[in-house]
C-alpha cells in the first residue's frame, strides 16, 4: 500500500471478543502478542552479538468494566481442584471506515491469575485479566 487515508486507520473502539463462544461485551481493550525467545550466539572476529531464535512466547491482556463475575465462575472452580481451565478467544477488529475487518483465534488459553475482589469507593470497577497461549489462527486479515 502505497498511500492510506486517514480514515483507514483502525479505530480499537469497534474491537470485539468472545471466550468459549461467549460474547464479552464489557471488554474495552484487548492485547495478544508474540515474543521470540533468543539465545546468544557467540562468533569469533565479531563485537556484534549474535542471536539464535529458539522458541516463543505467547502472552496477552483483556480489559473490562466489571459487570459480572465471569471470571469468578469460569476458573474458581478449576483453581480449587487443581484443574486447568484452557480456553479459545477470538478477536475482532471491524472499524466500519476501515479496508475490512480482522479475526484472530487465540488458542489454548489459559488465565494467569484470579481476582477475587478489588473495588474503591467512586471509582469504576475494572479487571484487567492476563493469559499466555500456545497457538493462534488468522481468521480474517485486512
Amino acid at each position: 500500500m502505497d498511500k492510506f487515508s486517514a480514515h483507514q486507520v483502525i479505530n480499537g473502539t469497534w474491537g470485539e471478543i468472545w471466550i468459549d463462544g461467549t460474547y464479552m461485551a464489557e471488554v474495552t481493550a484487548f492485547e495478544a502478542k508474540v515474543t521470540l525467545d533468543k539465545t546468544d550466539v557467540n562468533m569469533t572476529r565479531r563485537l556484534a552479538k549474535a542471536q539464535k531464535v529458539i522458541g516463543y512466547s505467547c502472552t496477552g491482556q483483556i480489559t473490562l468494566n466489571k459487570v459480572s463475575s465471569f471470571f469468578i465462575k469460569k476458573l474458581s472452580d478449576d483453581m480449587k481442584a487443581g484443574r486447568q481451565t484452557v480456553c479459545t478467544i477470538i478477536s475482532k477488529l471491524d472499524d466500519p471506515d476501515s479496508s475490512g475487518a480482522e479475526r484472530v483465534v487465540i488458542k489454548d488459553a489459559v488465565f494467569d491469575e484470579l481476582t477475587l475482589a478489588n473495588w474503591a469507593a467512586k471509582t469504576l470497577g475494572e479487571e484487567q485479566v492476563s493469559f499466555t497461549f500456545s497457538d493462534w489462527d488468522l481468521l480474517d486479515t485486512i
